[in-house]
């Protein structure tokens, strides 16, 4: 080979090397966001960082660290944090800011690499009961053994994912496990295991490998500086009070589904709109919104329901009979409420699948039968009792507002007449020469329809059809 050949094969071998370089290096440019673990971990974190996870996909974030100091809180909630993080393609980073106790420190191990800050804690990860009164509630044996066993497994294998060495986590959750590792005692049998940063970051096995953490940075700077991150933009996920909001719907939002399914079926069947139209509209509302607040979807969902109520309106008010515009109507309510607390990231297929769909189906199926369990007793209870005609005597005061025409005071039980207009439920009904202010016993009856006297209630005939 002669000179000018190796010049060309040296040029070619270092541009070679170089664009194998150049993703790494544009990656490293990337934005980075940087979600703040600061609470005990409950729903309102979850909810913070499905936000924040969510954000940075839509933003094509390489990078994502989770700023931690804390004591922390429910295994089901970390689990679903767990699941969050792990919907994030790019690099997760946690930076232990001083103390990652318990479920801190197993949504730890659920990023890729760990950093620590100097005279920082991480482990002390045994499961506990907390008692009524807020104290800490000793476990049976039996209880404590089945307990860690199931939280062992979960975050071993979270663990095993992200790369960490799976003893040192289950030494974290068992008193049980002894952890000898290169001829040195990490743990001793009947201790939590609980490491220092310097401890973490020890190295050992061959090749040699840090116990946890990859380092000790002195802030949050210097991590980013050492990454190579000091000249990305950095977004930085603040905490709002919506997350605790977001929390409380989230709790009560099957009897949300209860209260503005009730209120539209009673707004439904009262003439005018009062007081159940107003309760129901709030109650969806309060919904959708729970939905929003948590990160679940998005406000387009309370467009597609209001859509099909008006729809389903149609049917009931203009077009009674009209199977369709029901049909249509009530489909897309009920696709609004299903979706407005299904949990999407960007980048995913819009079809959910069953895991998404499991909270969703859940809170339907709990408010729908209950709610058609109330509906069925107020449908037989309701229109005979007080409040209803005084609701209906309200609503329809501006009709025809006699009872008696031409001196005739009542028809006569059984009399057969013609509705003059919609009975929902108080309209107008002919009878002979006489037009009156009729009621139906809740049901919708259309205009021209043949309709008979049953009894009479505050001097207003009760009709069905005949």
């Amino acid at each position: 080979m002669n000179s000018w050949q190796k010049s060309i094969w040296v040029f070619l071998s270092l541009l070679g090397f170089h664009l194998i370089d150049l993703p790494m290096s544009r990656g490293e440019s990337g934005p980075v966001f940087v979600i703040p673990v600061r609470e005990d971990v409950d729903s309102p974190l979850a909810y913070l960082i499905r936000r924040g996870v969510k954000e940075a996909m839509a933003a094509n974030a390489e990078v994502l660290i989770l700023d931690m100091e804390t004591n922390g809180g429910r295994v089901d909630v970390t689990e679903e944090i767990i699941q969050i993080l792990n919907q994030f393609k790019g690099r997760t980073i946690t930076f232990v800011n001083r103390k990652a106790f318990s479920a801190g420190a197993f949504i730890a191990v659920a990023t890729s690499q760990i950093y620590m800050a100097p005279q920082s804690v991480i482990g002390a990860a045994t499961p506990i009961m907390i008692a009524p009164g807020g104290g800490v509630e000793k476990l049976p044996d039996s209880v404590e053994a089945k307990m860690t066993s199931g939280i062992s497994a979960m975050i071993r294998a979270t663990a095993e994912k992200n790369g960490h060495n799976t003893e040192v986590v289950e030494a974290m959750i068992d008193r049980n496990k002894e952890f000898i590792l290169d001829g040195v005692t990490i743990n001793e049998k009947g201790r939590i295991l609980t490491l220092t940063n310097l401890e973490a970051e020890k190295s050992y096995g061959n090749p040699l490998k840090p116990l946890l953490s990859l380092g000790t940075m002195p802030s949050l700077e210097g991590l980013l500086k050492h990454l190579g991150l000091n000249s990305a933009q950095v977004t930085h996920i603040k905490p709002t009070g919506a997350e605790t909001i977001a929390s409380w719907l989230a709790k009560i939002s099957p009897f949300l589904l209860i209260a503005g399914i009730l209120g539209v079926y009673l707004e439904f069947k009262t003439p005018g709109f009062g007081a159940p139209g107003i309760v129901g509209v709030c109650a969806f509302a309060l919904y959708f919104l729970g939905g929003y607040v948590a990160g679940l979807s998005g406000l387009e969902w309370i467009i597609f329901f209001l859509l099909g109520l008006t729809i389903f309106g149609l049917e009931v008010f203009l077009f009674p009979g009209t199977v369709f515009l029901a049909v249509v109507g009530g489909a897309l309510m009920f696709l609004s409420l299903l979706m407005g607390w299904v949990d999407y990231y960007p980048g995913m297929p819009r079809i959910p699948n069953a895991v998404q769909l499991r909270l969703p189906l859940f809170n339907l199926t709990v408010g729908f039968t209950l709610a058609g369990i109330v509906a069925f007793f107020l449908s037989r209870y309701f229109p005979k009792s007080r409040l209803y005609r005084q609701m209906v005597s309200t609503a329809t005061s501006g009709n025809c507002s006699v009872t008696k025409i031409g001196g005739h005071q009542l028809i006569e039980q059984g009399l057969e007449g013609l509705t003059m207009s919609d009975l929902r439920p108080g309209g107008r009904a002919q009878f002979g020469d006489q037009l009156m202010d009729v009621l139906t016993q809740g049901e919708l009856i259309s205009k021209g329809v043949r309709v008979r006297v049953l009894h009479h209630s505050n001097g207003r005939p009760v009709v069905v059809e005949a």
